[in-house]
């Protein structure tokens, strides 16, 4: 019952995840936070089985963090996904795949541009404008399709994040109580509330 979101705008990439840990029909937790922070301006949003969602997230933050210390780089939004999508695709031709779906999104400082990238458990990686992960998915792309522009400013994005959880809490039969939004800029990565 996972649903992740991003878009991407003139200058940064917004995320939101939603914060209910459920299973079958019972809410375990209403405020779990489904991403992690691969470095300050990578954020990786993670959806799929329990344990196999935070084991990938811890392994691949703890490798991205290993990675800059080795070598005094900090890795771009394309090589982090690159790095991802190998480690997931290397673990479907194990004996214990990871069940994983995966929104990664970060500003790269070098070229100025904000990147997202949708990964899904079967180790497929595209970068794209916006997308989702999950059940919202469902409800919530063709609303980021209707109004998405390469020019989004941010409060058009909060805007537009809002529509789509909106649109869930009305049509999901589901009650996803909170929604976790994140921002990657040039400053890094903050959260906010719309």
């Amino acid at each position: 019952m996972d649903c992740l979101l991003g878009i991407v705008g003139k200058d940064f990439v917004l995320t939101a995840t939603d914060t209910s840990a459920a299973r079958s029909i019972t809410v375990m937790k209403k405020t779990e936070d489904k991403s992690r922070n691969l470095n300050k301006h990578i954020i990786m949003l993670y959806a799929g089985e329990p344990g196999d969602t935070v084991h990938f997230a811890e392994y691949v933050q703890r490798n991205v963090r290993f990675y800059e210390i080795k070598n005094g780089i900090e890795l771009t939004p394309e090589a982090a996904s690159k790095f991802t999508r190998r480690e997931l695709a290397n673990s479907l031709r194990s004996r214990k795949p990871y069940s994983v779906n995966l929104l990664l999104a970060g500003y790269n400082v070098k070229t100025e541009v904000p990147q997202l990238y949708w990964i899904d458990y079967l180790g497929s990686s595209v970068e794209i404008p916006f997308g989702a992960h999950g059940y919202g998915a469902y409800y919530c792309l063709s609303i980021m399709d209707r109004y998405h522009h390469p020019e989004l400013t941010l409060d058009e994005a909060k805007v537009l994040i809002k529509k789509c959880i909106d649109e869930l809490k009305t049509r999901f039969t589901m009650n996803l109580a909170d929604f976790k939004i994140k921002v990657s800029d040039k400053d890094g990565i903050r959260e906010i509330t719309v």
